[in-house]
């Protein structure tokens, strides 16, 4: 559920605050609230139908294995969220302000506002795809019900919008920075800690046979099933029983994404 609601939240703040951007740069613009609604609602409805064909691709895919399945699952939301992670680092601030050109643009007269549907749209159509994803590797990962993850999710999405639109109002002086640099540290260690359950996957499957004995067992201090246990799972990819490969996995992942996107984020000269 954890995971869920950290995802969710993070994608549908980032949706809410380029709709805020937008809204703010095109106040008092009439009919510009309808085309940005329009473009809402376009991006959603995508986002659900992309939500379906996943629901459809697992169906079909589900003659592979479900540990080769989950592993596959795990190993695309791993490059996703290493990518998205790596992608905001230098090009956040970019498309805030290209998200305030367009709405500076239709202000003034020099661009149609059927483009506010648009660039809304697409928005919330790349970051409801995300998450369809991103949900998707969280399933896979084990450890929590279909009911639990759609609480996650749920949560998340409420969240979200919340602060998204307490942002936009101006209600919060929280800097938004400080809320992705939070965000982005948890995302990232979703991540690592879904690619050391997808090589889990893979050597239960029988496809790896490497460092896959336990190094250590810490169940007797904090059991992996536990509530405790649960949480640090989720957040910070905690295993009781860690092999070397999940270690390897974990660390690699972990560097990957935090080295990447700091060379990423670095200014050029």
């Amino acid at each position: 559920m954890i995971a869920a609601a950290v995802i969710v939240f993070r994608e549908v703040l980032e949706a809410a605050l380029i709709v805020g951007i937008v809204l703010a740069a095109t106040k008092g613009v009439d009919s510009s609230r309808r085309w940005i609604v329009a473009g809402i609602l376009g991006g959603l409805t995508g986002s659900a139908a992309l939500a379906a064909s996943a629901d459809l691709l697992s169906q079909a895919l589900a003659g592979m294995g479900q540990e080769m399945f989950n592993a596959s699952i795990l190993t695309a939301a791993v490059a996703m969220l290493g990518w998205h992670t790596i992608w905001m680092s230098s090009h956040g601030r970019e498309m805030a302000a290209e998200m305030k050109t367009v709405g500076h643009a239709v202000s003034m007269g020099s661009r149609p506002l059927t483009i506010l549907a648009l660039v809304v749209g697409v928005a919330v159509l790349r970051e409801g795809a995300e998450t369809v994803l991103f949900v998707f590797g969280v399933s896979a990962s084990g450890g929590e019900g279909a009911a639990a993850t759609a609480l996650g999710c749920a949560l998340g999405l409420a969240t979200g919008m919340a602060v998204g639109a307490l942002l936009y109002a101006g209600l919060v002086a929280i800097p938004t920075r400080y809320l992705f640099t939070v965000t982005t540290w948890l995302v990232t260690l979703l991540a690592a800690g879904m690619a050391a359950q997808a090589v889990s996957y893979l050597a239960a499957a029988g496809l790896l046979d490497f460092a896959t004995q336990p190094l250590w067992d810490t169940s007797a201090l904090l059991a992996e099933d536990s509530i405790a246990g649960r949480l640090a799972h989720t957040l910070v990819g905690y295993v009781d029983r860690p092999s070397g490969s999940q270690l390897l996995a974990y660390a690699v992942t972990l560097a990957a994404i935090t080295g990447l996107a700091k060379l990423n984020g670095r200014p050029t000269s």
